[in-house]
């Protein structure tokens, strides 16, 4: 092949070229150049090129169609939220794309860090979680003030970490500072859960509406969307256990499209309909303390992304709402006419499949709650 090529490429030019080859050359003119991803002019699209070059791949939506862009590329579309993106697709799970190695790569460390969470936290022989809630239940004996002190020591570690997240990286790597930070985030959540479910029925009972026909079936709807706004974390799983290089997402489709801090508004919907549900004052604190800390998420969150992605940031924020279909009602989200195909993807089922799972596995978490003199 190599030597054919090489005799075509040595071999004179025909004749008839030979005659034309001092003909002047036709020249197109060059189309204009597009402003990156729909935004409003090439001015900001300059601006915004540098911060997107590691957000990860864009998708843009051209006449109905999906075009994906690399890091940094360009795309057409409005800037209206129905046209082109200034961030991530969300949810996208290509099976193609997919390594097996990465994900038993994934279910080795997992099963590490289950087993390491056991000795080193959880077994009241080894671990130190028995103590650690010892000396938070030593402060006072009301289980509405320790489970609000659980909640503010979580909260300061969890929204401190992700705060000091770019310095960190900076010193021991993504990977390093994303190990660190579940290593310490997940143990403290893990006491706050099985502490509110060990006194959930304690404190002052306020009201009692369980025998209310169609209460249950209220809160078990309630609880159900809410857990479809909790978890945009499994768009990037393998990243959360460090398999894949760790990242600052922007999302922009699917959920985000409704609300902009869906952890937010997923949190509160199951705040509210757990304390309508229990109805007492433990319940009351439980709620106070985790929308608190996700109210605070909110503010810290925008100012994470607006630093690191500019005015990029500053064009999702103008057409997205914290408040859900908030941005929808007034006109600066326009949906796709395919919305729902943003849903029909994996992350999404597998919520939905986990939700119905976790519902239907509450005996066996709540036993397995009562066995920790927690």
């Amino acid at each position: 092949m190599a030597s054919h090529l090489r005799l075509h490429l040595a071999a004179p030019p025909p004749p008839a070229l030979l005659r034309h080859q001092h003909l002047p050359r036709l020249r197109l003119p060059r189309p204009p150049r597009l402003p990156l991803l729909g935004l409003p002019s090439p001015a900001v699209s300059s601006s915004l090129r540098p911060r997107l070059l590691s957000s990860g791949p864009v998708r843009a939506r051209v006449g109905g169609a999906e075009a994906e862009a690399d890091s940094g590329g360009e795309g057409d579309g409005d800037a209206d939220g129905a046209g082109g993106l200034v961030g991530e697709d969300s949810a996208v799970f290509r099976l193609a794309d997919q390594r097996v190695a990465s994900w038993a790569y994934f279910a080795g460390i997992l099963s590490v860090v289950l087993y390491g969470l056991n000795v080193l936290w959880i077994d009241p022989a080894t671990g130190v979680g028995t103590r650690f809630l010892d000396a938070v239940a030593a402060v006072s004996d009301s289980p509405e003030v320790v489970l609000l002190l659980l909640t503010l020591i979580f909260a300061l570690v969890h929204s401190g970490m992700a705060s000091l997240r770019e310095t960190g990286e900076k010193i021991i790597g993504e990977r390093a500072y994303r190990v660190l930070f579940a290593g310490i985030s997940l143990p403290l959540a893990l006491s706050t859960i099985v502490y509110f479910i060990n006194h959930r029925y304690g404190g002052i009972q306020l009201w009692d509406v369980k025998g209310v026909s169609g209460v249950h079936e209220l809160v078990w709807l309630s609880n159900f969307i809410s857990f479809l706004f909790l978890y945009p974390s499994t768009f990037n799983l393998l990243e959360v256990a460090a398999v894949d290089k760790p990242k600052l997402h922007m999302w922009e489709t699917g959920i985000m499209r409704i609300t902009r801090h869906p952890q937010f508004v997923g949190q509160v919907i199951w705040c509210l309909a757990h304390t309508l549900w229990i109805g007492n004052s433990v319940a009351v604190a439980a709620s106070v303390g985790l929308i608190g800390h996700h109210a605070f998420g909110v503010w810290n969150g925008d100012r994470r992304l607006a630093s690191r992605y500019g005015e990029a940031f500053d064009v999702l924020k103008k057409r997205t709402s914290v408040v859900p279909f908030a941005a929808i009602v007034d006109g600066r989200q326009k949906l796709p006419d395919d919305y729902y195909k943003e849903f029909i993807r994996l992350p999404y089922i597998t919520i939905v499949a986990l939700t119905l799972g976790a519902y239907f596995a509450h005996p066996l978490m709540q036993a397995a709650s009562y066995r920790l003199p927690w």
